[in-house]
């Protein structure tokens, strides 16, 4: 029986985390596409979106809230984000995780559409 060599194969290197957050503002880029249907500010500036982990693999995996619970696109807006970010170029598999904790407050949209929307 001849004798089998292990043969060391070098695992993928890693995203590292210059190019990981290279990665995530892409994916934000394309999030900035989908706009609230109330408001005329998308909704990655009106800050829904908390978090956005790109994985090794280019993964993604998104966290968002919504204005509120009883908000009327809480059934379809979650969706659109996910579809958004799939337009990433080389993008991996997208997930989505809508939480409620923290709540939505405009403290969380930026200065300049505070100051848009006349709250400032």
């Amino acid at each position: 029986m001849p004798e089998r060599i292990a043969v060391d194969r070098p695992e993928q290197p890693g995203l590292s985390p210059i190019a990981r957050s290279l990665f995530a503002n892409e994916v934000a880029e394309q999030i900035r596409t989908v706009y609230d249907p109330e408001l005329p500010v998308n909704v990655y500036d009106l800050g829904l979106i908390y978090d956005i982990q790109v994985a090794d693999n280019r993964d993604v995996h998104i966290m968002m809230t919504l204005t509120s619970p009883a908000c009327p696109v809480a059934g379809t807006l979650p969706g659109e984000v996910q579809m958004a970010a799939r337009q990433t170029p080389g993008i991996g598999t997208v997930t989505l995780e809508l939480t409620w904790d923290p709540p939505f407050t405009i403290d969380s949209m930026s200065e300049e559409v505070r100051l848009m929307l006349g709250l400032m």
